[in-house]
């Protein structure tokens, strides 16, 4: 099994919460992915610099001076120092943006219609990642060597631009490239099949993989004033009414819409849950 985890901006500028999400992620067996966000740093840097930061629904417009903001948060300090606290705990990690090893191309996104606000929004220098344009052979080459790649939400086009990628997108595209990536075929192993794989009729053998969401609650709730009001289910036709009664919105939509994405894709499962029970059996399951 192939785990990616991605926590949250409210996690990374938590510095009590970030040492034990970092220690129970170091104590997980098998091969891992860990991909973090940094918003809160990000606009807090951009306020002292005295920018305003601009977001429409839970996605950061991210114009020239943002992108060089962004870029030194994410994948500068938050990067290098979660890959600083993997390494204490014995756990090799190696921090990356896309454009290290070329593992993940981004396309610029064109400006989009945004029905919340009826109007066409052009988010600058935001970058669209799918998990076609994830390099899941060269992920997967660290991982077999036993190094756990540490991304970030910097992402480029291949035309020598760095673009703003929402992390919780990235993280989905890369569970859904492990997911479908041909690792091997049964050819190279004996008749059975091991335990960790899926086995396809053509002799193809993925990974099973697992998404996790970690951030500063239990899972989505119902009630966003109630912290006890977790969902533990969601399918597409309870988000919908959910996303309806304006119970999701912000940052959750984005998440939400990712996972499903995944499922969709061959993830096996998603789980939405506080980071400081990456370990235990809690949280909202997508299904």
């Amino acid at each position: 099994m192939i785990r990616v985890v991605k926590i949250g901006g409210n996690v990374v500028d938590n510095p009590e919460l970030l040492k034990k999400f970092v220690e129970d992620f170091a104590q997980m067996p098998g091969m891992k992915i860990l991909v973090h966000g940094g918003g809160v740093m990000a606009s807090q840097m951009q306020k002292s610099m005295g920018m305003v930061p601009q977001m429409i629904e839970g996605r950061r417009v991210t114009d020239e001076e943002t992108l060089r903001v962004v870029t030194m948060v994410y994948a500068g300090w938050c990067n290098k120092n979660i890959t600083a606290l993997l390494q204490a705990q014995g756990c090799n990690a190696i921090g990356l943006t896309g454009a290290d090893g070329n593992a993940i191309k981004a396309r610029k996104r064109p400006p989009v219609h945004v029905e919340s606000l009826n109007q066409e929004v052009d988010y600058g220098f935001v970058g669209d990642v799918s998990a076609e344009s994830v390099n899941a052979k060269f992920i997967y080459s660290l991982l077999e060597k036993g190094i756990v790649p540490v991304f970030n939400a910097i992402n480029h086009d291949g035309e020598g631009n760095l673009l703003n990628t929402n992390a919780d997108t990235i993280a989905s595209s890369v569970a859904t490239a492990m997911a479908n990536y041909q690792y091997r075929t049964r050819r190279d192993v004996c008749c059975r099949c091991e335990e960790c794989t899926h086995c396809s009729d053509d002799g193809r053998l993925t990974h099973i993989v697992e998404l996790l969401y970690c951030f500063e609650k239990d899972g989505v709730l119902y009630d966003k004033d109630d912290d006890s009001s977790v969902i533990p289910e969601i399918d597409r036709e309870k988000f919908a009414q959910l996303k309806g009664e304006g119970r999701v919105a912000d940052g959750m939509i984005p998440k939400l819409t990712n996972s499903f994405k995944a499922i969709d894709n061959g993830v096996k499962r998603v789980v939405i849950k506080h980071a400081s029970n990456l370990l235990n059996p809690l949280g909202t399951i997508l299904k």
